[in-house]
């Protein structure tokens, strides 16, 4: 059902433990595909299966006004104008509130909130300039509004996200760009699955925590971006798609 042949779709953090399994699960389904993250290009290559012309690799500070601007810019002479610009790229750090470095407080929001408006706002000029349409899909998480232990800061950037989503979405309609988000669970990658795997404390909080009974699979949230960036999503800008297992129905673990 879900064809994404003829869709040009960037995304950031494409290097990271999820993003790897979305930037290639969008190729599959016949995407052009512009991977971006901060890693060199040889690191980069070591993580992604990359396909020149269909899954390409741009270095690029997205909290960076100018290396947001190039990279999309040569992406749409490269793979042609982006229809989608996933704002994916994100930091989560772990430490009781009481504890958390201020300094680690700013560069989280640097990479969460930051990088996450400044590509969103280079899109949506490309798009504007140059009489596009396209669609902003920004990564948030089920504790935006569901407060999770020792991680205060990583929920405050999260709910910050919807709330800039929703602005996007809101000035934007009018002009034929869409914003919308999408909110993943305890996901089986990265920090997530290492917590899970080596602290009994925090793997037997999370399994409650979990309607479902399992850590979230990765191609969970593949298959909620692939559905975002179709056509069958056409018709909704503002929303957030929750995919998470149930997570947001238990608050107060």
């Amino acid at each position: 059902m879900i064809n994404l042949e003829h869709k040009t779709i960037v995304i950031t953090g494409a290097a990271g433990a999820l993003g790897t399994v979305i930037a290639k699960h969008l190729t599959d389904l016949g995407a052009r595909v512009a991977a971006l993250d901060i890693l060199t290009p040889d690191e980069a290559a070591a993580a992604l299966d990359l396909q020149p012309g269909r899954l390409d690799y741009w270095q690029c500070d997205t909290a960076d006004i100018p290396s947001c601007q190039e990279a999309l810019k040569d992406i749409a002479a490269r793979l042609g104008m982006p229809d989608v610009v996933c704002c994916h790229a994100g930091l989560v750090g772990v430490a009781p509130i009481e504890g958390y470095d201020a300094d680690d407080f700013d560069r989280l929001m640097q990479v969460n909130l930051r990088g996450a408006f400044v590509l969103a706002q280079a899109a949506v000029k490309q798009w504007l300039d140059t009489g596009a349409t396209g669609q902003l899909i920004f990564t948030t998480s089920w504790v935006h509004d569901h407060p999770w232990p020792e991680i205060t800061p990583y929920a405050a950037s999260k709910a910050g996200l919807n709330a800039l989503m929703r602005g996007f979405a809101r000035e934007l309609a009018g002009r034929g760009i869409r914003a919308n988000a999408i909110a993943p669970g305890i996901v089986a990658a990265g920090m997530a699955l290492k917590t899970w795997n080596e602290n009994a404390e925090y793997r037997a909080r999370a399994s409650v925590a979990i309607p479902l009974g399992e850590l979230q699979p990765v191609e969970s949230v593949a298959n909620a971006f692939a559905f975002m960036c179709s056509d069958l999503s056409a018709y909704m800008t503002g929303s957030v798609l929750t995919v998470d297992g149930g997570c947001s129905l238990y608050p107060n673990i």
